[in-house]
């Protein structure tokens, strides 16, 4: 990978987007194309996002929306899906699986959406996944690390672009053990999202000899975490494995950062981060080796087309949730063009055991058994200044196969 500053990535953006632009003027020039005059037949292609866009997830599903809109745009400059526009409806399910299934519904009924995408927390989406199934819909999960969605609970109609906690706990668990020993304390998100993340996170410790020298449940929305770091730094781990996201996360690393327990060597880390949390922390405050979905380090075609869309749109490099929603918007609108129709049995058969661009280094393919997207995972360390783009140095790329294999095998019926 290729690490370059901030104000050079910046720099070659302007210029690339100048080339983009001269490019679309020399066609227009040619009569390739008619300057703001593209041409739609039929009504427009619907896809309904839900993310919490008012819990503690809040501005990672903020990011979210950003990629898939910066995915619909690309394909309506070029004449929108089957000849129609593409658009996007945005709900709010508020973290909260009852609130997912009203405006679900909602986008099922009145708005009658083509397909259904996004959700964040496992309960929301493992509640959308029965619905989209019952309505006959495809169901894109964007954010949802919750296994189940792809073992025991999986059907038909559900995709998950997310790696899920297996596969990110098996990538990290091996940095972690190298980096800070094998003396564990374990703070907990009380949600389903914090115990799959304790689960897995445990599981893949096994062959480690990791001893658990306790846990603590935290609510979902805790802002204050001074007395549990207070009890995990009294039975002396060697790392504070943090089983949050969100701003529960962020206010975690704070008070790490304020108690200063890295002098008293005690590491952080876990099994989720990246730049969106990294940014509203601050270098001063992040800390830690985690797993990570994506970063803008990475150094293919795909992910510098991906970068320099976001760039042009929203001005600042994406981060891994930008990623999500524009790669999984990408597929579902590639998938509608194989199969010609925004009919959902036809959607899933377009992206059953389809291989596609994630992105990233290595393979990136739905697996037919249970519609998992297996996906490199990437490690990295946070750093308390920039290096390169980005918050974290990345340590590791997983490839998605030695992580996927171990992900509930045989579970799934489809």
């Amino acid at each position: 990978m290729n690490h370059i500053s901030r104000r050079r990535f910046l720099q070659l953006s302007a210029m690339t987007g100048g080339a983009l632009a001269f490019s679309d003027l020399a066609s227009q020039t040619l009569g390739l194309i008619r300057k703001g005059s593209v041409a739609y037949a039929g009504e427009p292609i619907k896809i309904g996002i839900l993310d919490p866009l008012s819990s503690p997830y809040k501005t990672s599903s903020i990011h979210d929306v950003h990629g898939a809109n910066v995915a619909v745009d690309l394909f309506n400059k070029r004449g929108g899906v089957l000849g129609r526009p593409v658009v996007i409806l945005e709900a709010d399910d508020a973290s909260n699986p009852e609130q997912a299934v009203k405006v679900a519904t909602k986008f099922i009924k009145e708005d009658r959406i083509d397909v259904l995408m996004g959700t964040f927390n496992g309960d929301c989406a493992l509640a959308v996944s029965a619905l989209a199934k019952k309505e006959n819909k495809l169901f894109m999960v964007t954010g949802s690390h919750y296994p189940e969605l792809t073992g025991a609970a999986c059907n038909s109609h559900t995709f998950v672009f997310m790696p899920n906690a297996s596969m990110l706990s098996q990538a990290v668990v091996p940095h972690l053990v190298k980096a800070y020993g094998t003396r564990w304390y374990m703070l907990t998100t009380s949600s389903w999202d914090g115990r799959s993340a304790a689960q897995a996170m445990a599981s893949a410790t096994q062959t480690h000899g990791v001893e658990f020298m306790g846990e603590t449940l935290m609510p979902f929305g805790s802002t204050d975490f001074t007395s549990a770091l207070t009890a995990a730094k009294d039975k002396h781990p060697t790392l504070i494995v943090l089983n949050l996201y969100g701003w529960d996360l962020v206010n975690a690393l704070k008070s790490y950062a304020k108690m200063e327990l890295a002098k008293d060597k005690i590491g952080i880390g876990g099994m989720l981060s990246g730049e969106q949390i990294g940014r509203p922390l601050g270098y001063a405050n992040n800390a830690g080796i985690w797993s990570l979905i994506w970063d803008p380090k990475i150094n293919t075609d795909g992910s510098r087309r991906f970068i320099q869309g976001v760039v042009d749109k929203y001005n600042h490099t994406p981060t891994s949730r930008c990623y999500l929603g524009y790669a999984a918007m990408t597929q579902i609108l590639e998938a509608m063009q194989r199969a010609g129709t925004t009919d959902a049995d036809a959607l899933v058969k377009a992206l059953e055991g389809h291989e596609f661009d994630g992105l990233k280094e290595g393979r990136s393919y739905f697996r037919a058994s249970d519609h998992q997207h297996v996906q490199d995972v990437l490690v990295g360390e946070a750093y308390g200044k920039e290096l390169g783009l980005g918050h974290y140095k990345i340590l590791a790329t997983v490839p998605g196969d030695s992580v996927a294999s171990v992900v509930n095998p045989g579970a799934c019926r489809l």
